[in-house]
């Protein structure tokens, strides 16, 4: 089957942890005998041609100088910013338009599959009329989130997307759930999973007694790093707690004067972006992960939360807020803890449970570990895929023996 992935952001180089999920899902697709591509936007000019053995086609759609619309940021954050930002879309979509119709017609694919449908439902419709290829749709909650809060008179845009959709797949049932508020329409829930496997390595206790506390992800409202950074503060001296924060964004300046008015200077250490090496050194080390996600004031929140998956797979016990797409990750109490978002004083307790209960942290890590691996391990994840672009492309057969054996999904909001 020949399916092309349309993305708004690529690797441009070994060094871009950019959606690793994804590139290993068509890595594990081009191995299972489908030819998979990419089509995806220019960097300043251009761009990489192929990532992992994957083709990439990239579309120009302005001056070089101004063509980083995407991949080092989020696009709605730089359109905020400027102008020049608010204008670029346009110039992105009517590009990307016209280069799809191009690239379809040439290369007639059975499948394309759309992510972030708002505005790219557009070019896989392009691509639809262009070579007959039916259209799969992922939807991850932010964008549905947007146009509900921001973009109202984007509604329609919204169920026209559902409705030219021949498989409309949400990443958790939270975000299901959303969908449900613009149409009534059948919904595969499926998560993504790991970008890369766990490193095998056996976690032992810091040497001084330290409480490893991780958090990875950007620095932007809805994550609720703030929260966290109080939390610790919380805690009682005796458990010598330290915070590390893995991640960039523009939350960084205003989560540096926190800590520097707490004088939490020694619990707190912003490390900014690091290589994917030292972020498996990082889930290795920790002795608790905490994914504090609130809800930001433009209503979005966590769709699902990989960076959970990811600290589960090297048996790190896991905090995580009580809402979105979490809870299909966490079932308090048996794969790790669940708090109100929002509340610096519960999380600062489930901290301490942890710290000290080394029984419950032990049991939950593995719980947790154990979790991962059946229910968002790959072959599970691989034999959901292979069956939807089968089911879209009415060509079922022999699709699951590639696949292995098939896992049962997520049970539709699992705690």
């Amino acid at each position: 089957m020949r399916i092309l992935h349309v993305v708004t952001a690529f690797p441009r180089g070994p060094e871009d942890v950019i959606v690793p999920w994804l590139v290993e899902l068509i890595v594990r697709l081009r191995a299972a005998g489908h030819e998979v591509e990419v089509f995806t936007s220019a960097y300043r000019g251009g761009g990489n041609a192929e990532f992992r053995g994957i083709p990439v086609h990239r579309f120009r759609y302005a001056p070089a100088r101004w063509e980083d619309l995407t991949h080092d940021e989020a696009a709605p954050d730089r359109m905020r910013r400027s102008l020049l930002y608010k204008v670029l879309p346009l110039a992105y979509v009517a590009a990307g338009m016209w280069a799809i119709r191009r690239l379809a017609r040439r290369r007639r694919y059975d499948v394309v599959h759309v992510h972030w449908p708002v505005p790219h439902a557009l070019f896989g419709w392009i691509a639809r009329r262009s070579s007959g290829a039916r259209l799969v749709s992922s939807w991850y909650g932010v964008e549905l989130r947007w146009v509900q809060s921001s973009l109202p008179w984007l509604r329609w845009f919204v169920r026209w997307a559902l409705r030219i959709s021949d498989a409309v797949v949400a990443i958790s049932s939270y975000t299901a759930g959303e969908i449900a508020r613009f149409a009534r329409t059948p919904v595969r829930v499926i998560p993504y999973t790991l970008g890369f496997p766990p490193t095998a390595t056996k976690r032992v206790p810091a040497a001084d007694g330290t409480l490893r506390i991780l958090f990875v992800g950007r620095l932007v409202e809805r994550k609720g790093v703030t929260h966290l950074v109080e939390a610790v503060g919380r805690l009682a001296p005796d458990l010598r707690a330290r915070l590390s924060v893995i991640g960039d964004g523009p939350e960084r300046v205003s989560l540096e004067a926190q800590i520097a008015r707490d004088g939490l200077g020694d619990r707190v250490t912003l490390r900014g972006r690091v290589s994917e090496v030292e972020l498996r050194d990082a889930y290795a080390a920790a002795d608790v992960f905490v994914l504090p996600s609130i809800l930001d004031a433009r209503g979005d929140t966590e769709g699902l939360g990989v960076v959970l998956l990811e600290a589960m797979s090297y048996g790190v016990p896991v905090i995580g807020s009580d809402l979105g797409g979490i809870t299909d990750i966490v079932r308090s109490g048996e794969t790790g803890l669940l708090v109100p978002p929002a509340d610096p004083a519960a999380l600062a307790a489930a901290l301490e449970r942890l710290a000290r209960g080394p029984a419950l942290a032990a049991r939950l890590g593995e719980a947790g570990r154990k979790h991962v691996a059946a229910a968002f391990g790959w072959p599970a994840i691989m034999a959901q895929w292979e069956e939807c672009y089968a089911a879209a492309a009415g060509t079922r057969t022999g699709i699951a023996t590639r696949a292995g054996a098939a896992a049962t999904p997520p049970r539709a909001g699992a705690r």
